[in-house]
């Protein structure tokens, strides 16, 4: 039983059940150091074979644990990217495993390089509740294409879905390859502090802070998703037509309950009330009938519907004006339906945290160069969103704004594509994944130089003499 830990610890004890899977996992992986192409892809094979066959369980489960989100919802942002992640990942897996040679400098030469991409070993991915099956599948498509073994720690305030994902992946994959571990904060600690050799945490900017902190103490690299107040800049040029139902579908897909949503709007001062009037109908368009509406989402918790609540009423009390755009909301659903925010000063928390809610703030402003410099003047957000016509006005913003990802004239999609990286800057996290760049995020990309029988290096060999000061004047001038 050395080494073993008895069920009974386990349960009172999470670190040691954690790290009893992980040396599992370290012990399998130290024989197989570097999976074949065909290991690597019959695990994304199994792995996609299980979202298909589980598709419709995971999506009940996670409507169970909102209380209401359509099937339709689940389907689109995290079956539908899931999937074609993995065949994307297929499809490209021979070439990102190919070994890279590298010229070498004539000072090299006539040695030969290689950068060699290996699995780091085992990898920790932390899923935050908004999107539980794309953001903890999303990552770990990347981390099995690299040849890596995953222990996955799903979020707490989706009790029903982990509960569903945790059978999927045991019928799936065995213990040492792939599984969940389930439980609330404490567990989630100790999970975000055991020696992984590589961990992916998605969540809110305050939570990473502390992941971060936590896995610093075992020099475990960390890729952080974050967040962050996402700018949507509405330029002069714009035509509400054409971008508010692009703003108003990203800003109320899963409820706003979206890292990458638009946070807050950036308006032509003399358009706003136009703006406000367009977003309004277009609100009413897409979700009539509210609160009762089956096609919108609930917020996830009484915790999370009550700040929301709190955000709105004090930007009211410190003067900003408040506007309906869809109907009363229903607390006992948990339906918040959606309210504009004009006017409401810095200082108030709605403009100053991530909303994560059906809320919108607008912001008015005179110049392009204002607008720019609002967002410059805030943490560097996970996403920036243009919408106009004027190129020249694009670039000016493009060129001048730092975010984590933007899409032009709509919201969100940036995301959905595999061959750009998702990933933040500052606040809004480091690190990125998505296509190659997941890959590469969990691979080790080794150099190797190997030396040919015939080598001027020799003549650097003490004991020194004219030929070495020879070398280190040619080398000084040439190298």
């Amino acid at each position: 039983m050395d080494g073993q830990v008895s069920p009974k610890a386990e349960a009172a004890d999470p670190a040691a059940r954690i790290a009893a899977l992980l040396a599992a996992q370290k012990a399998a992986w130290a024989k197989d150091v570097t999976p074949a192409h065909a290991t690597r892809d019959d695990r994304l094979v199994r792995l996609d074979r299980m979202v298909e066959a589980w598709q419709e369980r995971f999506a009940a489960a996670i409507s169970q644990d909102f209380g209401n989100r359509p099937a339709v919802v689940t389907e689109l942002t995290d079956v539908v990217p899931v999937r074609a992640a993995i065949r994307h990942a297929r499809r490209q897996l021979k070439r990102w495993m190919r070994p890279r040679s590298v010229s070498l400098a004539w000072t090299g030469k006539p040695a030969s390089a290689v950068i060699l991409r290996q699995p780091l070993g085992v990898v920790g991915i932390v899923a935050p509740w908004n999107y539980p099956l794309n953001l903890m599948l999303s990552p770990l498509t990347g981390g099995l294409a690299a040849g890596n073994r995953a222990m996955l720690k799903p979020s707490e305030l989706t009790p029903a879905f982990s509960e569903v994902l945790a059978k999927a992946v045991a019928e799936t994959f065995s213990e040492d390859e792939v599984v969940v571990v389930t439980g609330g904060p404490d567990v989630a600690t100790a999970f975000s502090a055991a020696p992984f050799d590589h961990l992916v945490f998605t969540g809110s900017t305050a939570v990473g802070r502390k992941v971060a902190e936590a896995a610093a103490k075992n020099l475990t690299p960390v890729t952080l998703e974050l967040g962050g107040k996402s700018p949507a800049i509405l330029d002069a040029s714009v035509q509400f037509d054409k971008a508010v139902p692009r703003l108003v579908w990203g800003k109320l897909l899963n409820s706003g309950q979206t890292c990458v949503a638009p946070d807050y709007a950036l308006v032509p001062r003399g358009r706003v009330q136009d703006f406000l009037a367009a977003v309004k109908a277009e609100v009413v368009r897409q979700y009539p009938g509210l609160p009762a509406n089956a096609d919108y989402t609930s917020i996830i918790s009484p915790r999370h519907y009550a700040r929301l609540t709190r955000l709105v009423e004090e930007a009211r009390d410190k003067g900003a004006e408040v506007v309906e755009l869809g109907g009363p909301h229903d607390p006992d659903a948990r339906v918040f339906s959606p309210v504009a925010v004009i006017g409401a000063p810095d200082d108030t928390t709605v403009m100053q945290e991530e909303i994560f809610g059906p809320i919108l703030p607008i912001v008015p402003y005179d110049t392009l160069d204002e607008a720019i410099a609002y967002v410059n003047h805030r943490d560097r957000p996970l996403a920036l969103y243009w919408f106009g016509d004027d190129k020249q006005a694009q670039e000016r913003v493009l060129s001048g704004t730092i975010a984590g990802g933007v899409t032009v004239n709509d919201t969100i999609l940036h995301l959905a594509q595999d061959d750009l990286p998702f990933g933040g800057v500052g606040a809004s996290g480091y690190g990125a994944y998505h296509g190659e760049a997941g890959f590469l995020a969990l691979s080790k990309e080794k150099p190797v130089l190997k030396q040919s029988a015939i080598s001027g290096v020799k003549f650097l060999y003490p004991p020194y003499g004219r030929m070495a000061s020879f070398m280190l004047k040619m080398l000084g001038r040439f190298g």
